[in-house]
């Protein structure tokens, strides 16, 4: 049975599609029930309506409380028959409220190598502190700034001289990646939450050489 997920989008919804597309491709067993935006001109809303999906805007500045507003949320998703939440680009930090009604089912998808770079602009930040190595992070939520359990990981070498907006598209690159990886995960209950540790069922360690990694710039001959 294909998982039933909500969607958070604030703005273009590009990883919003990258989940749409994985479903209709047959790769991503879930179900898009319901698509919530707390802005009314976000394209991501677009984007659910050309596939037919389901959407409902909630200015967050109509609430006076976060609380009252992740408590609208948590009605619209529940009648909707959502069992996973999914952010996706959605620039609100949410309460204890919305992650009581879905419990360890709440994710968020963030342009950075957590912990590092939490908060807005992470790609910026990142360019400004002058890593070599960037990347992004799938998440389980809590109540912190990005500080929930990492799931998944994507890394990519920073380039020199390169700006934000050249590292952030090749890192969105890999956000549509990991994200629609992560909710499959979650449609076949192969994830599990032990401390700090997200523990993946059934993974393809074996796949992986113990000695693989990214460095940059390359070492070279000799090293």
């Amino acid at each position: 049975m294909a998982l039933p997920i909500g969607v958070l989008i604030s703005g273009s919804g590009s990883n919003l599609q990258s989940l749409i597309d994985k479903i209709a491709e047959g790769s991503l067993d879930a179900s898009i029930k319901l698509v919530v935006s707390n802005k009314a001109d976000a394209y991501g809303l677009e984007r659910a309506a050309k596939a037919g999906i389901a959407t409902r805007v909630l200015k967050h500045g109509d609430y006076s409380r976060r609380e009252e507003f992740d408590a609208e949320m948590v009605d619209a998703l529940k009648a909707a028959g959502v069992k996973v939440v999914v952010m996706a680009g959605f620039m609100r930090i949410i309460t204890s409220v919305l992650l009581k009604a879905f419990p360890e089912r709440v994710i968020n998808i963030h342009p950075a190598l957590l912990p590092s770079f939490p908060g807005v602009d992470a790609q910026g930040q990142a360019c400004t502190h002058g890593v070599k190595i960037a990347g992004c992070s799938v998440h389980f939520v809590d109540e912190g700034m990005d500080s929930g359990a990492v799931i998944q990981q994507a890394a990519v070498p920073v380039f020199s001289g390169e700006d934000r907006d050249a590292l952030q598209k090749r890192i969105l690159k890999m956000e549509h990646r990991i994200l629609p990886q992560v909710v499959q995960w979650l449609s076949q209950d192969r994830l599990s939450i032990s401390g700090r540790q997200v523990i993946l069922k059934k993974a393809t360690v074996d796949q992986i050489h113990p000695d693989n990694c990214l460095i940059n710039p390359p070492l070279e001959a000799g090293f």
